[in-house]
């Protein structure tokens, strides 16, 4: 299979950046942050999918140019053909840059520097620019979905710790990924899905899993469950629901399995299972989990979990929270975000119910409500070398707004906390990793290392 055209990965407008810097601009230093000065915990994450799948080894070939040349030259732009046949000549297809970066997993807030570019062939300064389009669309996407995850996670956390008596057991499985489906495609899955991944270990974005695999060493495990969807309910009509779910309990009669049970009536669904079925969900060996998948996301899963404690009990844990038996639960999937998670958590424990009865679910809201600007994302340019002098280059815009960082950056741990510095001016140990060199990627991080970086 062959690889994209790295030549035609950016936006039309940065073909004409090489004749507009300085003359004796020899090298060009960029850094990727997400501006902004929130108390939000960014969770660095995509580079090494971006270098394995995009910078490796020989990314530029000379059928890249001949492609290119008629397609931009109809495009009304000169792409210098010319300096890319030289590039190829002298460098055998390998990109001439060196990407410093916080390991993937890394947790640091607004504002730091995640990544840093740099040009090592003077002749090539450009090339930062020419890949600044692709480098921060493969970082602020993956790097969004993981922080927005683990946020997640940190309300769930909350309330298990406040209501379970076993938090650090259940979190990994709180929060199930259901967004393949509003992807705006595979690659989209594949990313998104993998950062989920960071934070937990539930998932039905197969594709996600698959780059967490193919991306990172290590076992980068995830799990899934049986479950019903509506048409293998209702295809059995609606005088047979009953033997709908009758027909999940024979098929399954051990493990735990997921029914979504809202096709008609939740209420009485919810009934069903509490009554009629309740004898044979409580001989299984395993779990049933009712799904709603309608109404209020905050109300119905409550009014769920409040009749299956009418209907099977409960014990009360050490805390004195009401924990359903083990064979029956309830996922909520359905119309959740950050406002109706920190809710519904609340709904439950202000109500002394276990955070234990219920798992959570996530499709569009987890992989696809994001843009770049969600937490502010940028790549600038913050220093070059003009006639063999480093000079700062930043923006500073009269009222404020988007100043970007200047001058050569470093970021490093201080007091426990990530800021970023300038580089060589402080004797703490840099915090970046040079990950690419020239073509090679240097470091190959462990899947397992990236979700230990990233733990609450």
């Amino acid at each position: 299979m062959e690889r994209p055209n790295i030549i035609l990965m950016t936006d039309s407008y940065k073909y004409s950046h090489s004749v507009q810097y300085p003359s004796g601009t020899r090298f060009v230093e960029s850094y990727v942050e997400a501006r902004g000065d929130s108390d939000v915990e960014i969770v660095m994450f995509g580079c090494q999918a971006y270098i394995k799948e995009y910078l490796k080894g020989v990314v530029l070939e000379e059928w890249m140019i001949d492609e290119a040349a008629p397609i931009l030259e109809a495009h009304g732009i000169d792409f210098m053909e010319k300096e890319w046949r030289q590039l190829l000549k002298d460098h055998k297809g390998r990109m001439p840059i060196r990407i410093d970066a916080l390991p993937d997993g890394t947790v640091a807030s607004k504002g730091v520097a995640l990544a840093v570019m740099t040009n090592t062939d003077k002749n090539y300064f450009w090339l930062v620019s020419h890949l600044e389009t692709s480098f921060l669309r493969a970082i602020w996407y993956p790097t969004t979905v993981a922080t927005r995850s683990r946020e997640f996670k940190k309300i769930i956390m909350s309330g298990l710790v406040e209501s379970s008596d076993d938090p650090e057991g259940q979190i990994d499985f709180k929060l199930h990924d259901f967004g393949a489906r509003g992807s705006t495609s595979k690659e989209g899955a594949e990313l998104g899905g993998m950062a989920h991944l960071v934070n937990f270990k539930g998932t039905d974005t197969i594709e996600g899993l698959l780059a967490a695999k193919r991306y990172y060493t290590g076992d980068a495990d995830a799990y899934s469950i049986a479950a019903s969807e509506h048409s293998t309910m209702t295809s059995w009509g609606r005088e047979n629901e009953l033997a709908a779910y009758e027909n999940m309990l024979d098929k399954y009669p051990t493990g735990i399995f997921a029914c979504v049970s809202d096709s008609w009536d939740i209420g009485n669904a919810t009934n069903l299972w509490g009554t009629v079925l309740k004898d044979r969900v409580m001989a299984r060996d395993g779990t049933v989990v009712i799904r709603p998948d309608s109404g209020d996301p905050v109300i119905t899963p409550v009014t769920v979990v409040m009749q299956l404690l009418d209907t099977f009990g409960y014990t009360v844990n050490s805390k004195g929270f009401k924990v359903l038996p083990p064979q029956i639960r309830v996922i909520q999937g359905d119309g959740l975000n950050k406002k109706t998670l920190n809710m519904l958590v609340d709904a439950l424990i202000s109500r002394k119910i276990s955070i234990d009865n219920i798992a959570f679910g996530m499709g569009g809201g987890l992989l696809q409500d994001v843009n770049r600007d969600t937490y502010s994302f940028a790549m600038k340019c913050s220093a070059a070398e003009i006639n063999k002098e480093w000079v700062k280059v930043y923006k500073d815009p009269i009222g404020g707004g988007k100043t970007s960082l200047r001058g050569r950056l470093d970021t490093v741990k201080s007091n426990d906390k990530f800021i970023t510095v300038q580089k060589y001016s402080v004797q703490v140990p840099s915090a970046f990793d040079m990950v690419f060199l020239n073509g090679r990627m240097v470091y190959n991080y462990n899947f397992t290392e990236v979700r230990k970086r990233a733990k609450l």
